[in-house]
């Protein structure tokens, strides 16, 4: 019996500590799969939530067609719905050859002023593309489609304002240009790590990076058309209604849903206990915006002119987006309210003051909603930012800097977006001849109808 017990406490001896070490390793290895696991869900739920987001931020497209043809004349409908079909495919084209790598260079960006990381896209080799790529938000491939999708706004927001007199062919070249240099050189100076970035300036979802740039780029393609033949006549603006208000409505309200992309996309993950409020937060506070801005410019309208004007509360719900996406995960609910009462108590003056001050033919208010209310919306973060804004008793040296970048944004994309109208219409391709703008650009530029 004792021989037997003495075997038993040598073996527990021996096997024990093995024993213990196989149970540890059994445990260590169960979190590790845990944790593995952990990652990989969270993985798939940030880019799942970014590929909505990227659905989302497209459907806005076909919602600037809607709002851009019913705001125009039944004769150019056509050219409106062509120009807007084809900005989205050359834009996401553009972006893919040249446009991403400009945008966002990584290391290869000189001076943090311009930087080109190569033609084309492709993804980094194994699990750098995928679950290592941006900390396990999301694949490199993901990131380039949200991106793509913000690329084609800049143009489509020209379209608007240079509609029913500017030749499809020399939109389209505008178009290509701007989409695939213009427009993600500015990027990189914040977006893409570069200057502006380094000073502090803060545009969360593109207030002026993507709303701004196009605004500015506007004003200067319909300076150099010139008005509408009919818009003013000895001196007095005459209105030229659109066709089509439903379709007009029906434009906004499909671009307002896609600002739950738009902006709450911007976020870039979904998963964890941070990004839920995050998202939840944006969203209150972006349709808060919309809401204010809606309701100020109709109230405006209703007293100014003496009417509830339905263009002018569509364009104040857009202002208060365009307004409050700069700012939209940095203000809290009121101060989001404010920025959208004074988005919208801005935006008919703003209309005012190009149409009949400026002379800048504008169909469908797109340098008011964009470039004004973008200007707007990235100055009030340096104002109502809860923890950098001046209301907020921390100074002014935010607001100082997000002056800079809108100057900076104003110059470059006016400047850039001058030039090439100025090219253009030195070349004999920018306007249409007075025939076809009188009988329409659908039958002389297309050979077809929307209407039959």
């Amino acid at each position: 019996m004792r021989q037997i017990i003495k075997i038993l406490t040598a073996a527990s001896v021996i096997l024990l500590p093995g024993i213990m070490f196989a149970a540890e390793t059994a445990e260590l290895a169960a979190k590790t799969e845990v944790t593995v696991s952990g990652a990989e869900a969270m993985f798939a739920v940030n880019n799942t939530w970014m590929l909505v987001a990227t659905i989302l931020v497209f459907i806005m497209h076909l919602g600037f067609a809607s709002l851009e043809a019913g705001l125009s004349r039944a004769k150019n409908t056509v050219n409106i719905l062509f120009k807007n079909t084809s900005i989205i495919s050359i834009g996401l084209l553009t972006y893919a050859v040249i446009g991403f790598n400009l945008m966002y260079p990584g290391d290869f960006i000189i001076g943090k002023f311009f930087g080109f990381a190569g033609f084309g896209i492709s993804s980094p080799e194994g699990a750098a593309g995928l679950i290592e790529y941006a900390d396990g938000a999301y694949t490199y491939w993901t990131d380039f489609i949200f991106q793509a999708m913000f690329a084609a706004t800049a143009a489509t927001i020209v379209s608007g304002a240079v509609a029913e007199r500017i030749k499809l062919g020399s939109f389209l070249i505008f178009s290509t240009i701007y989409v695939a240099l213009i427009y993600p050189w500015v990027g990189s100076w914040h977006w893409g790590g570069g200057w502006l970035n380094e000073m502090g300036f803060y545009d969360f979802a593109g207030s002026t990076l993507v709303h701004s740039v196009g605004g500015w780029a506007a004003v200067a393609g319909v300076m150099l058309l010139g008005p509408r033949i009919g818009k003013y006549v000895n001196g007095t603006v005459k209105p030229i209604m659109g066709h089509n208000m439903p379709l007009a409505t029906i434009g906004v309200f499909l671009l307002w849903f896609g600002w739950f992309g738009f902006n709450p996309g911007s976020q870039l993950a979904a998963a964890g206990t941070d990004n839920a409020v995050a998202l939840g937060h944006i969203a209150v506070t972006t349709n808060l915006a919309a809401a204010a801005g809606a309701v100020t410019a109709m109230l405006v309208a209703w007293i100014r002119y003496k009417r509830p004007t339905l263009s002018i509360s569509l364009n104040g719900a857009l202002a208060g987006l365009v307004a409050i996406t700069a700012g939209t995960d940095a203000v809290d609910p009121m101060g989001a309210v404010a920025i959208g009462i004074l988005a919208g108590l801005i935006l008919p003056f703003a209309v005012e003051f190009f149409d009949k001050i400026l002379k800048i033919d504008d169909p469908v208010g797109a340098i008011s909603v964009h470039g004004v209310s973008g200007a707007f919306g990235t100055l009030a973060v340096g104002l109502f930012s809860t923890s950098e804004g001046l209301f907020y008793g921390h100074g002014a040296k935010l607001l100082g800097v997000q002056a800079i970048g809108v100057l900076a944004f104003f110059a470059w994309s006016f400047g850039l977006g001058l030039l090439l109208f100025f090219i253009l219409k030195k070349s004999g391709v920018l306007r249409v001849s007075r025939v076809v703008e009188e009988e329409g650009l659908d039958i002389y530029e297309h050979g077809e109808s929307a209407f039959n």
